[in-house]
């Protein structure tokens, strides 16, 4: 009996040592605990590093982030903001700055041979030092792996040498004055010589190793994820991150922004939706960040195609369109009429369709229908094309259809026809339509890139059309001799006002023989929450990631 409370004592007492000594142990974990981040900066946890991290959402899903094979809008903007060229524009501006390059180039005094002096002390996202045998071996690639964009440069450049460790040279095939804008194309980034290769038709997708404030850390089906690149050599983002999330539609995009999912929406809503978070933005805080853009969207004309083929047709088509009534009716404002394919805010901009035709001038349009011998019962049918999934598209062409069948008096029919965007892009060159709506995003910041696109034909005539070159390419066939003649000069123009001349001259003619007509510029719009600070969109189209960052 004795022995056995003794026991029960002794256990008892034992118990109670090791619940002390328990809780005494618990306390100086918690107490650890508590003082570490104090003690010890460095150590962030998970949650924080979320908390700094910007969302975007969009509804384009980039086809690929390799610079010799991207050019879609999606995929320009992610390898703006992973990759550095050896120019770039100066943020809220349009004035070329050195990126890679330390200088503007040195060019000889025929126009071919550019000097190119580069930064030193650069690494890639791999560890690779930057010098002039990388920036040779990414152009090169960008050349002959001969993805979509390399016509760029395969048209363009002769060669490209390292000619020191720190510095580059170019030969160009041709004077060429708008090469140093080239550029800053946003696909002309440095790449990794030990992460890629030069291979016609070889690509890394879903792979980017550059040298960008931000590395590739995750490339999924639905997001986008963009570390920071602690060995950055230029200015840190202001923020822990960026994540990209990809939506199926417009409205799930949307919404997202709406019930605030995302920290910012960025392409693409659709009109209603974007003139709905404007009507809202101020009662609920919301950020709207809009400019002008320097999307063209156009009429592309057949003139191989009948009626299309009789110029005074092309230009009563012209007529008709009035800019101001689609901008109110369809775009909601969100839009900017244009009179020319180069947009307004170059210098060298001409709006001859304003001064030749006007908006919605019927009596015009019916005056050029009757001389070109058509009457009510015999009107010029013309079909308008345009892609089936754009909802925009299709209400532009039926308000011109109804603008004709209330104002031409019979003399023209506009018949409406849609098919997948897809299909269409195969068949333009083959001249399967008769006209197509559509747009252009330009590649680099100068008027060149809005003429020699739509207008350059390297083979063919007056009697057959171009046979070959960017006319044929966008489905007009036109050709002119003397407009080739104007490409060239001013390609080869070093002085900016007769270069500017050169230009007028060019809208002139297409004014007159009307194988495009100019539509409008799409406004690019950006959605912030009111948390989020540093949004800006760029003159250049460009979206900035690494200035944007949230408040606490």
């Amino acid at each position: 009996m004795v022995k056995h409370q003794l026991f029960n004592s002794v256990n008892r007492s034992r118990q109670l040592i090791i619940q002390f000594i328990s809780l005494f142990c618990l306390c100086c974990f918690l107490v650890i605990s508590c003082s570490q981040p104090q003690n010890n900066p460095n150590n962030t946890s998970t949650t924080e590093i979320q908390t700094n991290r910007i969302t975007i959402g969009t509804t384009l899903k980039p086809r690929t982030v390799d610079p010799a094979d991207a050019y879609e809008v999606i995929s320009g903007n992610l390898l703006y903001n992973l990759g550095d060229r050896l120019y770039g524009y100066k943020l809220g501006t349009t004035e070329l700055v050195p990126q890679l390059a330390t200088e503007m180039p040195k060019i000889s005094e025929d126009g071919i041979t550019y000097t190119i002096p580069l930064r030193q002390g650069v690494t890639f996202h791999d560890g690779t030092p930057f010098n002039s045998e990388a920036m040779a071996f990414s152009l090169k690639r960008f050349i002959e792996n001969e993805g979509p964009p390399s016509s760029l440069l395969a048209n363009t450049v002769e060669s490209v040498e390292a000619t020191g460790e720190y510095q580059l040279t170019i030969k160009l095939k041709k004077p060429f004055a708008a090469f140093t804008p080239l550029l800053a194309f946003s696909g002309l980034c440095a790449v990794s010589p030990q992460a890629y290769t030069i291979d016609e038709n070889k690509f890394k997708p879903d792979t980017f190793i550059g040298t960008g404030p931000y590395k590739l850390a995750e490339y999924g089906t639905d997001v986008l994820r963009l570390d920071i690149f602690e060995n950055y050599w230029g200015e840190k983002p202001q923020n822990q991150g960026v994540d990209i999330q990809i939506f199926s539609s417009s409205a799930n995009l949307f919404n997202a922004f709406k019930t605030g999912a995302i920290d910012v929406a960025y392409l693409s809503l659709d009109t209603d939706q974007i003139y709905n978070l404007e009507q809202e933005s101020e009662r609920q805080g919301w950020q709207v960040i809009s400019t002008d853009g320097k999307t063209v969207n156009y009429i592309v004309l057949n003139i191989n195609s009948a009626p299309l083929d009789n110029k005074a047709v092309r230009q009563a088509l012209a007529a008709i369109v009035d800019r101001n009534l689609l901008n109110k009716r369809v775009l909601r404002g969100q839009a900017e009429p244009i009179y020319s394919l180069i947009p307004n805010k170059f210098a060298g901009y001409k709006p001859v369709f304003q001064e030749n035709y006007g908006d919605g001038n019927f009596d015009k349009a019916k005056e050029l229908l009757k001389e070109a011998g058509y009457s009510q019962d015999n009107p010029a049918k013309i079909e308008i094309w345009y892609a089936s999934n754009s909802t925009k598209r299709q209400l532009v062409a039926s308000t011109l259809r109804a603008s004709v069948e209330d104002k031409i008096d019979g003399l023209m029919e506009l018949e409406l026809n849609s098919v997948e965007a897809a299909t269409a892009f195969k068949n333009l060159d083959k001249g399967l339509y008769q006209t197509f709506m559509l747009d252009w995003y330009g590649d680099f910041v100068d008027p060149d890139n809005y003429i020699q696109p739509f207008l350059e034909c390297t083979k063919g005539s007056k009697e057959t059309g171009c046979e070959a070159g960017a006319s044929q390419f966008q489905g007009s066939f036109y050709y002119s001799d003397r407009i080739n003649q104007l490409i060239e000069q001013q390609r080869q123009e070093q002085n900016p006002e007769k270069r500017q001349g050169i230009f007028r001259e060019i809208q002139d003619l297409l004014g007159e023989d009307v194988p495009f007509i100019p539509l409008w510029l799409d406004k690019d719009y950006v959605f912030a929450q009111k948390n989020i600070n540093g949004v800006n969109l760029e003159p250049t189209q460009q979206f900035p990631f690494w200035t944007i960052n949230k408040s606490s």
